[in-house]
């Protein structure tokens, strides 16, 4: 139960006296943390006094006085301003939190990591990294252990979430799906593909590639810059790539960018 009131001391920084007055306060109106201790302190505002004469509270004189309630409320505000909604670690919340990644509620409280399969351990870990309504989402190998179903949710929460993705993937249906426009750099040339507006103007000339003849080093000297000529493959060389193709066709295994590249190269040869 919160107190009416209770005994505030003031200091007068000038002449060093100290004065206790009867105060009761009326709300908490802020949080901040001390430097020295690392404690925590409340802004409270005073029942029938103005704004200007609000002052810090420690939390355990607070605690004491029956503000524990209000401190807690103040903290959640303090936290969902700053982005990082924080929610009780509690097992409604966590079975629901598992149930939004595609787990049942069971799994929360009556399974152990150990005895899941890989794909619902892809979703724990995926519902664990969500926990704290991040900004930005980093994963590594999303699609790893994932059936059809899984993928297709995952697809769709990405392109729903607001905030960026970085993402690592050997998947490029899954990573086509969600960028439509690629860039491609490889051996010292940049290529972008897929976007179907780009690729059009590409195919007519509009797109113009200035080439770079000379730059400025970190001393002011100008250094002319040779342009980087495209190695040509040795006989050796390109039988080996021909036995990676032909085995990764053989395996369903999809090409890298250099491999689609050589084998287009070899058709056009052929049909001259």
């Amino acid at each position: 139960k919160q107190k009416s009131t209770f005994e505030w001391v003031i200091k007068d920084e000038i002449s060093g006296k100290t004065t206790k007055q009867k105060r009761s306060i009326e709300k908490l109106a802020g949080a901040r943390r001390q430097a020295r201790d690392k404690s925590f302190e409340y802004e409270c505002k005073f029942r029938n006094m103005d704004i200007v004469s609000n002052d810090f509270v420690g939390a355990k004189r607070l605690a004491s006085l029956g503000f524990s309630k209000a401190m807690k409320e103040v903290d959640a505000k303090v936290a969902a301003r700053a982005g990082m909604y924080i929610r009780p670690l509690t097992t409604s919340n966590i079975e629901a939190h598992l149930e939004d990644v595609g787990l049942d509620r069971e799994f929360g409280t009556h399974s152990r990591m150990g005895a899941l399969s890989g794909g619902q351990k892809v979703k724990v870990v995926i519902a664990a990294a969500m926990w704290n309504q991040p900004h930005i989402l980093i994963l590594d190998e999303p699609t790893n252990y994932l059936d059809r179903d899984a993928l297709g949710a995952l697809a769709g929460a990405i392109e729903t979430f607001e905030g960026g993705v970085v993402m690592i993937t050997h998947n490029n249906e899954f990573c086509s799906a969600l960028c439509p426009e690629t860039w491609v750099l490889e051996n010292g040339t940049l290529n972008c593909k897929g976007d179907a507006e780009w690729m059009a103007k590409a195919a007519e000339g509009a797109v113009n590639h200035a080439v770079i003849e000379e730059m400025v080093d970190g001393s002011g000297n100008t250094v002319k810059l040779e342009p980087t000529k495209k190695k040509e493959m040795s006989r050796r060389e390109k039988k080996m790539m021909v036995r990676r193709i032909t085995q990764k066709k053989k395996t369903g295994d999809e090409l890298s960018f250099s491999e689609n590249e050589f084998e287009e190269e070899e058709m056009l040869k052929k049909v001259d």
